[in-house]
């Protein structure tokens, strides 16, 4: 399972594209601020070769490549390594490209037009948990996530886990699209304490990562709450 990142070791990135100049440039600002880059790949099956042996914290993602496509490389190296972030940087911000990215695993869609700080810090953001999306995006996977919240649940549905009081509270800000340090703030409470919370939420409902738990909450219509 990946390691997650702490205060005195570098958070270990991959990064995927098959633009060689784009793909340098990206590693290199990654480099520079003092991320580990532990692997690139140029085409979708060298990227999930080198995922599964470099188990990076987080992939920095293109969705258009060469052999397999960037949403199947996301949904493969996912199920490998649930402990693994996907961090999508695309150039096309086509609506069924986000939700499919989402649906396939990615925590978090960026714009190639975002600029250097932006990416640093979605890609710092990712490795800690947020769900991380260019401005506009958000408001359309939670809106995606509503539509299918609406749909009938299984007749057989199993009993929810049992929650905290605390753990449906950040939970109820998690879903309303809140960052860990906007509940931090929220809740008069430390970063590190939202973060263990959220984490053992995700262990009792059985979730892997944020976009999975904020889709739990608003089927459990915990968005509409407060």
């Amino acid at each position: 399972m990946t390691d997650q990142p702490t205060a005195d070791r570098p958070v270990r990135v991959m990064v995927v594209d098959d633009h060689p100049m784009w793909r340098d440039a990206v590693s290199r600002d990654l480099a520079e601020a003092g991320l580990d880059v532990v692997a690139t790949a140029g085409d979708g099956e060298e990227a999930v070769r080198r995922a599964r042996a470099c188990t990076p914290q987080v992939v920095v993602l293109d969705l258009n490549l060469p052999g397999l496509p960037g949403a199947e490389v996301c949904r493969q190296v996912v199920a490998h390594d649930p402990g693994v972030r996907v961090l999508v940087l695309s150039a096309s911000g086509e609506h069924q490209d986000v939700l499919e990215a989402v649906k396939s695993g990615a925590t978090g869609y960026l714009l190639k037009s975002a600029g250097r700080e932006e990416l640093l810090d979605a890609v710092r953001r990712t490795a800690v948990g947020d769900a991380v999306f260019t401005p506009g995006l958000a408001g359309l996977v939670l809106g995606e996530f509503r539509r299918l919240a609406a749909e009938p649940a299984p007749a057989s549905a199993p009993a929810a886990p049992q929650l905290t009081a605390r753990e449906t509270e950040v939970l109820r800000l998690v879903a309303k699209g809140l960052s860990y340090r906007q509940i931090a703030d929220r809740l008069v409470l430390s970063h590190r304490t939202v973060q263990n919370h959220v984490q053992n939420t995700l262990g009792k409902l059985q979730l892997h990562n944020r976009v999975e738990l904020v889709r739990y909450a608003i089927e459990q219509g915990l968005d509409d709450e407060i």
